[in-house]
């Protein structure tokens, strides 16, 4: 499959194209505002076609599909360009600013019969399917989920990610994989509690911690932030286990990583050979397209992340718990 990149953003360098390179599936275009630009990361990536604007390379490239790696806020209008021009899109998280924005975001491609798909990479891991298989398979009722994603981001104070135009923020850049992983080992939460600050006065949030309360008495405790040394893990306990798991989300693509786990007091590590998860990633893309299937992380997934995003934002402006309710009763 022939992909085309909107962006020559930072993750589309670090991770996409090296992953796309080890792949069976040729980026052959790449767009920026900034055509030298775009053609400095072609050469590197042996690209074909470059283009100076985004809606050129919809309108001329020859691909199949299309990698959105743009800001948070520009994520819907340029996932539409690409279903108004008849490509699948993988779009990396999250989906869209908000749960409205989301949900007419997936009807729209519905409606263009292109491939929508939002980019949670670490679902693709084999270590974090595992977890989910221990989970699964050998825990009996699941308790609780701790998440922590947290870096120190230094440098540019016009950094998208502090820009409240761009929709940026530590719950929308890192604190969604918590989210997400909660949800993965739970379900869908019942009411949402947040608190936020805002250390650098960048009018979005630089930290966050919420909590999630679950109909059945579970909960998950969630944090993500801007502000403090990288850490990046969770723990999911049960009535007969645990399971614990360090560098969860962002993880190099030639390290091993570890799971480790105790079920009805036998205590185990299980270790996982280098993989890329972007790579996978990308199969599982076109895998879907090839076969006509739903992706794993789809539009309906989004949503339903996106929802209690929404609903903690909520909590933290209201100083409230937030219902979170028929939000997340999507189905598409």
């Amino acid at each position: 499959m022939d992909f085309g990149v909107l962006s020559t953003a930072g993750i589309a360098q670090k991770a996409f194209l090296p992953a796309a390179q080890t792949s069976d599936h040729d980026v052959v275009a790449i767009a920026s505002r900034s055509q030298d630009r775009a053609r400095s990361i072609a050469d590197e990536y042996e690209i074909e076609h470059v283009y100076d604007g985004y809606g050129r390379l919809l309108e001329d490239a020859p691909i199949d599909a299309v990698y959105v790696p743009l800001p948070n806020a520009l994520h819907a209008e340029w996932t539409k360009a690409a279903a108004d021009a008849g490509v699948d899109v993988l779009c990396e998280k999250p989906l869209a600013v908000d749960t409205v924005e989301a949900r007419e975001l997936v009807e729209y491609c519905e409606q263009r019969n292109v491939t929508l798909m939002e980019g949670y990479m670490y679902q693709y891991h084999p270590r974090t399917e595992r977890a989910l298989e221990i989970a699964d398979e050998q825990f009996d009722t699941v308790r609780s989920v701790t998440s922590s994603f947290k870096f120190s981001l230094t440098g540019r104070p016009d950094d998208i990610r502090l820009s409240p135009e761009l929709d940026g923020g530590s719950l929308m850049d890192v604190g969604c994989y918590p989210v997400s992983v909660a949800r993965q080992f739970l379900g869908e939460p019942s009411r949402a509690y947040a608190h936020t600050d805002d250390s650098r006065d960048s009018g979005v949030d630089t930290e966050l911690a919420g909590i999630l309360e679950y109909a059945s008495g579970a909960s998950a405790r969630i944090a993500s932030g801007f502000d403090t040394q990288k850490v990046q893990y969770y723990r999911v306990e049960a009535e007969n286990g645990w399971l614990e798991v360090r560098n969860a989300f962002d993880v190099p693509a030639d390290e091993p990583l570890e799971l480790e786990y105790a079920v009805d007091g036998r205590h185990a590590v299980e270790t996982f050979d280098p993989t890329d998860q972007y790579r996978l990633e990308i199969d599982h893309f076109v895998s879907c397209i090839k076969n006509g299937e739903t992706p794993r992380t789809d539009g309906a997934e989004a949503v339903a992340n996106m929802a209690v995003m929404d609903a903690l934002y909520q909590s933290a402006d209201d100083g409230t718990p937030v219902d979170i309710g028929a939000a997340v009763d999507v189905d598409y």
